[in-house]
């Protein structure tokens, strides 16, 4: 996967307003080169934690959020990555991932994830592994001139018994994702 530098300490300031009421998330950072600085704001639904600079840095994705304590573990973690564009299409991206996923799991199904973003172009799959552990990953692309595409992702097991919940939370927070090209005031 690729991964971006996250300016945590930007972030810190800025979401703090929104980790007490439980609405909202923002990053910000660098997509590199001529492409300019992005920031993606999104949900976060009531009862999850927002972490982009802790347990998101030592894994290396821009955003986390989770419920209760942090384990470790992927399961029931939602992740956003950003990165800077480097396939021809959105599709492009997400047959990329598709064609990775199934080379590590053959015997995996795919199926669409329908998600609604109005900002801009996403795609969803649901990936349901032969281990008994789906991955439900939406791709999206914001406006062309930003250089960047992101993509929001969560492991849940086949039997969690709050997997639709789950499902239903995720699909918000990726639908309601939105880009803004970043300017810092100084």
């Amino acid at each position: 996967m690729r991964y971006l530098f996250v300016l945590c300490g930007l972030l810190a300031g800025a979401t703090s307003a929104y980790a007490d009421d439980g609405h909202g998330a923002i990053v910000y950072g660098k997509a590199g080169g001529k492409t300019p600085d992005w920031a993606i704001a999104s949900d976060v639904p009531s009862g999850w934690t927002q972490d982009c600079c802790t347990y998101a840095k030592a894994i290396g994705v821009n955003l986390v959020l989770y419920r209760g304590e942090w384990t470790g573990e992927p399961d029931r973690v939602m992740v956003l990555n950003v990165w800077p564009r480097k396939l021809p299409t959105l599709d492009a991206e997400w047959q990329d991932d598709q064609k990775a996923y199934l080379k590590r799991d053959p015997r995996a199904k795919v199926s669409p994830l329908p998600v609604t973003n109005a900002a801009m172009a996403c795609h969803g799959v649901l990936y349901q592994g032969a281990d008994q552990v789906d991955d439900a990953v939406v791709f999206c692309e914001p406006d062309p001139a930003s250089g960047i595409r992101l993509s929001w992702s969560m492991t849940i097991k086949d039997a969690d018994p709050a997997r639709k919940d789950l499902l239903a939370e995720f699909s918000q927070v990726a639908g309601h994702a939105r880009y803004m090209k970043y300017e810092a005031k100084h």
